[in-house]
């Protein structure tokens, strides 16, 4: 009988050991979700489990030093491949499943849940659905009741990522265009209180990520096939500026450059994440090389003047100053950064790696990382980080027939410290509200 290893508490690596084809793991869950897992050799599960309280008691103490919530969090999130909308709550008694919401129109049609947002006073639930024949719609709910307002509105092809301006009046929707051709997407352009498309933004192939910044004024977001990042004006409803974000050309693009300005990437979003294009991509057309960046998302600070862009094929994360359109900053990251938040403070800056099965922590003035944990289950997806910045919420899309997950992380300490099974393809995901017990 003997210890072979001891994992960090909070970590999700497992030490295993084996003889004689014996494998015995023991795992004691501490509350808030923390773990601490110890593997034994020839011993029996009652020995071992005999064996936990010696343990117990130093664990506990160092799940008692991290304070748990003092309030109640709500989060949205989709279920791509389910066709469901649940909504999680999470506070001192832990996480849970609160509400689920089937959604959708056609019962033997996925319609694809993927964006989702919410009004700037909380009152209405902004989702797109991505699927459809061939158009995706948009979907406008009383969040709370979680009832519709009417009926949903027809976009562009597989509209994803969408933002509201701070007043609420309008919607802004990335088209991604997963299932069509080459060619350039656009953004559309909605007036939520009437529900009514006023404009398309014709911007590169395959845009991907929508958000504006503080002001409203500019919404940003990224063109995958084309290795850029578009600037929309919200006042003219045109795109104001072009960057390029491909290794080694990184800089101002012209504005009226469209797709193919800065280098194209060769495959849709099963494929995100990945290395090289594989079984499900999309194969490059004519004239689109392998992409060096492959931008999937772009967030600007709240306040000064930095953008954050993730490169899911180049493994980094880039920013950029708004202000002189200039590449101010590198940061390396783990596999395939892919959706990106960031505190309130713009102190720290999350992201998910899909290809890394985690999450990541930067220190934004710095450029440090702060450290990487482990998500639940593969296909780290989407994030958003409560007002307190006390945590991030990530979606997790699993793989197959799994369940998705929404694992909970404390900024403070970098650990995850909870996690929900929801639908298949756990994908977009914004928070509600808070409430003080």
């Amino acid at each position: 009988m003997a210890w072979v290893a001891v994992d960090p508490p909070g970590t999700e690596t497992d030490a295993e050991c084996k003889e004689d084809m014996t494998l015995c793991k023991v795992v004691f869950t501490l509350r808030f979700g923390e773990r601490i897992r110890r593997a034994l050799c020839g011993v029996s599960p009652l020995v071992a489990l005999a064996l936990l309280p010696a343990a117990g008691p130093a664990a506990m103490a160092l799940a008692g030093a991290q304070e748990p919530p003092a309030a109640d969090y709500y989060v949205y999130v989709g279920a791509e491949s389910a066709d469901l909308l649940h909504r999680i709550r999470f506070g001192p008694d832990g996480a849970t499943l609160d509400r689920t919401i089937a959604v959708g129109e056609m019962a033997t049609e996925t319609e694809g849940p993927h964006g989702l947002n919410l009004s700037p006073d909380g009152r209405f639930l902004f989702m797109t659905t991505g699927h459809g024949v061939p158009d995706g719609k948009l979907w406008k709910f009383h969040a709370g009741p979680d009832t519709l307002v009417g009926d949903p509105i027809l976009l562009g092809y597989f509209p994803a990522t969408l933002d509201l301006t701070p007043d609420g009046l309008y919607a802004f929707v990335a088209n991604f265009n997963l299932h069509g051709e080459m060619v350039p997407s656009t953004v559309s352009v909605v007036y939520t209180p009437d529900m009514i498309e006023v404009a398309q933004v014709e911007t590169c192939t395959m845009p991907h990520g929508a958000r504006l910044d503080a002001s409203g004024v500019y919404l940003y977001s990224a063109c995958m096939m084309d290795d850029q990042i578009v600037e929309i004006d919200t006042r003219t409803f045109e795109v104001s500026r072009r960057f390029s974000v491909a290794e080694g050309t990184e800089g101002p693009l012209a504005a009226a450059g469209g797709a193919g300005a800065g280098g194209h990437q060769g495959h849709g979003e099963s494929g995100v994440g990945r290395p090289a294009p594989g079984a499900g991509d999309v194969a490059p057309g004519a004239g689109h090389p392998s992409p060096t960046c492959s931008p999937t998302w772009v967030v600007p600070a709240r306040t000064g003047g930095s953008l954050f862009v993730a490169c899911n094929r180049g493994g980094r994360i880039l920013e950029i100053d708004r202000g002189s359109w200039s590449l101010v900053r590198v940061l390396g990251t783990g596999p395939g950064p892919y959706n990106l938040a960031l505190t309130p403070d713009d102190g720290t800056l999350v992201a998910t790696l899909k290809a890394g099965a985690g999450v990541q922590f930067f220190d934004t003035g710095t450029g440090r990382s702060l450290g990487t944990a482990p998500s639940s289950t593969t296909v780290t997806h989407g994030v958003v980080v409560s007002p307190d910045g006390r945590y991030a919420f990530v979606s997790v899309e699993g793989v197959g027939a799994e369940p998705g997950k929404v694992d909970i992380f404390d900024l403070e300490a970098f650990e995850r410290v909870a996690e929900v099974e929801v639908g298949q393809q756990a994908g977009g995901i914004v928070f509600w509200r808070m409430e003080p017990r």
